[in-house]
């Protein structure tokens, strides 16, 4: 799992999240290696991760409520976040303001390389989750850091909410996916996933 958090976090060079979070660079990459390695091998035990043959591209969910999963706290997330917990705690402060309790799955990060990109691969990585959530008639709930990320997935059934704002922060961009009917798929071979989804 190490080389899905690696992948992650190339992702985020320039995210601007990822930038509020942890503003010196060098430090970010350290920083979110170890978040991005802890949250995925919590995934993988307690949701999915969907991952290309080639590891070009992956999608990390979650799923809620999930019962007799281990709650991820501060002190897991202070071991690597150091003097950036409280940005992190208000972060996650927000994102779970935002969420629902009722049942849905959380796609927590979508990322394709992007040498990758346009070749329909972060709509794959979509589809084959779509089919789980619609199998078990749930929603969909994610939560992107930029307008690229959004319009991705509105053109794939998602619909907006009202954008969050941190203190001090960049927006984010909330979405629901609710009606599988709404999801198109002519889209294929034009996507351009590669923001990553905001984790929480």
């Amino acid at each position: 799992m190490a080389a899905i958090a690696t992948l992650l976090t190339q992702s985020l060079a320039d995210d601007p999240i990822a930038e509020w979070l942890v503003p010196d660079p060098t430090e970010r990459r350290s920083v979110f290696q170890g978040v991005l390695a802890m949250e995925v091998d919590h995934a993988v035990d307690w949701g999915d991760v969907d991952v290309l043959l080639d590891m070009s591209g992956v999608a990390v969910w979650r799923r809620h409520p999930a019962e007799d999963a281990p709650v991820l706290s501060d002190h897991h997330l202070g071991t690597f976040t150091r003097g950036a917990l409280p940005r992190f705690q208000q972060l996650s402060a927000l994102l779970n303001g935002y969420r629902s309790d009722a049942p849905h799955h959380w796609l927590a990060w979508l990322y394709v390389a992007r040498d990758r990109r346009g070749q329909g691969f972060g709509s794959a990585l979509l589809a084959r989750h779509h089919q789980v959530v619609d199998q078990l008639r749930l929603p969909a709930d994610v939560v992107v850091t930029s307008e690229n990320a959004r319009d991705f997935l509105l053109f794939h059934g998602y619909v907006a909410g009202v954008p969050l704002r941190l203190p001090s922060g960049p927006r984010l961009w909330p979405l629901r996916r609710v009606n599988p009917r709404s999801a198109r798929s002519d889209h294929v071979g034009r996507s351009q996933a590669g923001e990553p989804a905001c984790g929480g």
